[in-house]
Formats: structure tokens, sequence, C-alpha cells
């Protein structure tokens, strides 16, 4: 089990490095990202948008392009779609947003012809570590599904689940995160979390044991879980956290971040490939632990690949 991004990028170091197919890659902050992740023996880039602008903020970060490390398309849809196809035919193992929307990358990924569809919900997963606790957790979704119904809830919790095992977290403890430990029908998201609690026991999720209705302070405080009469094994031992909405992901995520200065990785995952698709907010480390991530979870779904094959 991985406990800190210590651990996690030397674990993507000693199985890269890989190759990244970057889209409208004239981003100073990505570029800069891409020059450590080659120091680091993690990742190689393949830089798809404006020439011009490419070598020139390059050369600003002082990362050394070869001949072939750019691919001419200026054009932010188009980048999108032909970085996209790089990753589709082999040419690259992932696929990172440059300096284009979220919005035009997804939209590339999700073309039925031409994409990197899977089967199954994009979601993105953040991996995370706080003063005071000495382990990583994830949580989902702070970024594509903005009101996830319960299908949904359930897609997200399995990607997170498929994360978590990639860092050797097995079982996985899931908190299906609310407002309070009971169901009300007035507020949706606890009878949601208290029917992906009964899909839990009845087995529906591989690898895990998924509780709730639960509010935050359950799952990280044995005080606040014993005044609340509550006896679970997810209490100060839970690895995933599912939040209701994009808005209560996003907040708790910048909490973690600006509150309580936490490091943190993430990835969208659901495609055929992991997805690096991080705000312009996240800095160089934050890029490096989601390359880390994404090299560990690739290798996680190689090694299920070849075992399914070769049963």
């Amino acid at each position: 089990m991985i406990r800190n991004f210590e651990d996690l990028v030397a674990a993507g170091r000693a199985l890269g490095p890989r190759r990244i197919a970057v889209a409208a890659a004239d981003d100073v902050d990505v570029l800069a990202s891409m020059k450590l992740a080659r120091a680091q023996g993690l990742a190689e880039g393949i830089y798809v948008g404006d020439p011009d602008r490419i070598r020139a903020l390059a050369d600003e970060v002082g990362l050394e392009l070869g001949g072939d490390g750019i691919v001419v398309e200026p054009d932010d849809a188009a980048a999108a779609a032909r970085a996209v196809g790089i990753v589709r035919e082999g040419g690259a193992d992932f696929l990172m947003k440059g300096k284009l929307k979220t919005a035009t990358l997804i939209r590339a990924v999700l073309d039925r012809e031409r994409g990197l569809r899977a089967g199954r919900l994009l979601s993105q997963v953040i991996v995370f570590k706080v003063p005071g606790i000495d382990r990583l957790m994830l949580m989902t979704d702070a970024a594509l599904n903005i009101a996830p119904t319960l299908e949904q809830k359930a897609a997200l919790c399995r990607n997170g689940i498929r994360v978590a095992h990639a860092l050797g977290i097995r079982p996985c403890n899931v908190v299906a995160l609310t407002a309070l430990e009971y169901v009300n029908p007035e507020m949706p998201a606890t009878v949601d979390a208290a029917a992906l609690a009964e899909m839990s026991r009845r087995g529906e999720f591989e690898g895990a044991h998924v509780e709730g209705p639960l509010a935050l302070d359950v799952p990280l405080s044995r005080f606040a879980a014993e005044r609340k009469h509550i006896e679970s094994p997810v209490v100060e031992n839970t690895h995933l956290f599912v939040a209701p909405s994009i808005e209560a992901a996003n907040i708790l995520y910048r909490a973690i971040t600006y509150f309580a200065g936490g490091e943190s990785g993430g990835l969208v995952v659901g495609a055929r490939v992991p997805l690096l698709v991080l705000s312009r907010a996240e800095t160089p480390e934050i890029k490096i632990n989601s390359i880390a991530l994404a090299i560990l979870l690739d290798a996680d779904a190689r090694a299920q690949a070849a075992a399914e094959s070769a049963r």
C-alpha cells in the first residue's frame, strides 16, 4: 500500500517512462511540468498545437524538444482530436490537457468513432494527503459530474475503487458523504448514499466496503462516531470519499489544499487510458503526482488484462 506521494512518484519512476500526448501544448506550466517529468524519469511528451508558441514557451522553461516532439495543429478542437488520435493509435500512453477548455478535450475523448471511449462513466478521482494523517486518501468527483444520479454515483465508486486498488489499497473503505447519518427523503443525497451502502452489502463493489449516509466528521473522528453511536470499519480508516455533487467535492478539494495544506494529484478515469485533466491553478508538483498516479493505474490495468487473458 502506497502511503505518501514520495513513494507514489518512486513507484511511477520504476515503471516509467511513459509517453504523454499534450493537447494544445502552448501552456508554460504544463511544459514546465513535462520538463520535471522527464528529469524524474516519468514521462516524455508529444506536443500538439501551435509550434511557434510551444517552442517559445519550451525555451522559456528550458525544455528541450526533439525534432519529432511537436505535432502542428494550432486549432484547439483539432489539437484535442489529434492528441486523442495519437493515444488511440498507440503513439502515446496518456492524454494531457494543455491550454484549452476541459469540455473541448472531453468532447474529443468521447467521440464515438475516433475517441477513447471504454463504456464507462468518465469521472475525476483526486488522491490527497493532509498533515496529521499518515496515508493517502481519495475523493470524487470535483470536475465532471455535476449532479450525479444514483447510477452515476455507483460508477464514481467503481472508478475510485480502481484507483485505490492501483495504490495497493484493498479492501477500499468508501464513504458516501452527506450532511447527516440518516435517510431524509427531503435530502436526496441521503437516499442515494443508503442505496450505495445496500449495493455494497450485496457485493456489487468488488474489493470495497461502502457506507452511507455519513457526514464528514464520522469517518475522520472516532470521538464523533462514538458520540453519534456509529460503529464502522470506515471510522478513521476511510480511503475514498464520494461527494454528493460537484460543488461539495470542489469545495472539499479546495479546503484540503488551502485550509489544510494538503498535497494532491488527480486523474480523469473511465476512458481507455488515464486522462491528465488538471486545472491551470495546479502546481508542477501536483502534475508530477498525477503523472505517477497515471503510470500506476495503467500498469495495474495491464496486469489485470494479462491475468484475464491467461485464464
